[in-house]
């Protein structure tokens, strides 16, 4: 494993299991489980967030439902085609699982890699300012993970004005949310998307020349 797989994408998980693990897929003979890990917000909302675990780190820590734990490792993407059409999946790929520790924050991630699509500043209807962000993070094998993250209020308006292949680094929590897709047919299906609410990011452009420090929304 490189430095750089170890330092540029980095998350820190405590909660709840909510869902048993179910097989995912299978690499070189190992097989790979996914289950669901509840972490709560400081509003006790809570985010339910995808971990994928190996069955080597299964055998050292069982996974039961309702047990509380803490899951260190990377958050990944991969494609999955559905109606063949290839939609962006994300995943806590867990390195080590260990005891739940209720001093800790329990949701943290830290990621270092390149703006890949242009940003997408919006208001909700309560005039709220967001901005949509998709972060591309090298990972090893010539592999990247593409993460979205997204920025609020006054923020927002600054990661508006960064640009594609700009090179940053982020500190924040990862949030599930659900929402209402409509079908070719019509039909709405409710799906979840999870993200990086950004809570402090600096640009790594040494000729940019200045960094952003966000308050993050931890309701």
């Amino acid at each position: 494993m490189n430095y750089e797989e170890l330092s540029n994408n980095k998350v820190s998980l405590a909660g709840q299991i909510v869902e048993a693990p179910r097989f995912s897929h299978e690499v070189y003979g190992e097989g790979f489980f996914e289950f669901r890990l509840s972490v709560l917000r400081l509003s006790n909302q809570a985010d339910v967030i995808p971990v994928t675990v190996s069955e080597r780190i299964m055998r050292e820590t069982p996974i039961v439902v309702g047990n509380y734990i803490s899951v260190a490792g990377q958050f990944r993407s991969y494609n999955k085609l559905t109606d063949n059409r290839s939609r962006l999946m994300l995943t806590v790929f867990a390195r080590s699982i260990g005891d739940y520790d209720e001093e800790l924050n329990p949701n943290v991630i830290e990621l270092d890699g390149y703006i890949c699509k242009q940003p997408m500043y919006r208001t909700t209807p309560f005039k709220r300012e967001i901005c949509d962000m998709l972060l591309a993070v090298n990972r090893a094998y010539n592999k990247s993970d593409y993460i979205p993250c997204i920025a609020w209020g006054r923020n927002a308006r600054y990661v508006n004005t960064l640009s594609v292949g700009e090179h940053v680094a982020l500190y924040g929590r990862i949030q599930s949310r659900q929402y209402n897709k409509v079908l070719e047919d019509g039909e709405q299906e409710v799906r979840t998307a999870y993200e990086v609410s950004i809570s402090r990011l600096t640009t790594q452009d040494e000729t940019r020349g200045s960094a952003l420090y966000v308050s993050a929304d931890n309701a």
